[in-house]
């Protein structure tokens, strides 16, 4: 099975225009167009149902101590954690591409609604979910694709893993607002093949520069 991208080049870095925020030179950030980006794949196994997107960054600070503050940098040497950045099942086994910014065109203040997704799909809930829940202005259910967003003093780039992801079920069995880590338990036991692609994004002028 393969993935491609008009979108992303593997190994390199992600475009702005597919980001949650981008540099700035007043406040270090400021929010994208937030596009998701174009996917296409091939080659999946006879006996697939269904097809499970989920797209995550590995490289989350473990500890918020030093984000995003000002004098001071998130050392690279801490320990990572993941965070989901898009969480979609029950794509139709018929589907082999998702359009750019078919799922996400913008930055929505506290969130996309879901989990209804087009053609039948489902919409989990990212992990801007938690990330927001304390703040009055932002803080809501996550739903669908918001792209990356990293801390903008941390002294490595983010990785930004997109894995599709072919079933053996039409359905994956989750429900509500349900979270990637569910989607990644309710589908074990049910992947026929894989495929995945990795973009790179770095808010941190040290290393765009």
């Amino acid at each position: 099975m393969q993935l491609t991208s008009q979108s992303l080049t593997d190994g390199t870095p992600i475009a702005g225009e597919f980001a949650f925020c981008v540099p700035a030179a007043e406040g270090h950030v400021a929010l994208s167009t937030n596009l998701n980006p174009q996917l296409a794949w091939a080659g999946a196994p006879a006996g697939t149902q269904s097809f499970a997107l989920i797209c995550l960054d590995p490289d989350v600070p473990s500890r918020g101590d030093d984000v995003n503050q000002e004098g001071r940098s998130v050392p690279a040497e801490l320990p990572r954690v993941d965070f989901f950045h898009w969480v979609l099942v029950d794509l139709p086994a018929s589907t082999t591409a998702i359009a750019p910014g078919s799922h996400s065109c913008a930055v929505t203040p506290n969130g996309k609604p879901g989990p209804e997704g087009p053609g039948g799909s489902r919409h989990g809930i990212n992990d801007y979910t938690g990330w927001f829940a304390g703040d009055a202005q932002m803080k809501g259910n996550y739903f669908g694709y918001d792209g990356p967003c990293p801390p903008w003093n941390d002294s490595i780039r983010h990785r930004y893993v997109f894995t599709v992801f072919a079933l053996d079920i039409p359905r994956v069995p989750v429900d509500g607002a349900f979270t990637g880590q569910q989607v990644r338990e309710a589908i074990a036991g049910h992947v026929l093949a894989q495929a995945s692609l990795t973009g790179t994004y770095s808010l941190n002028p040290a290393l765009t520069a």
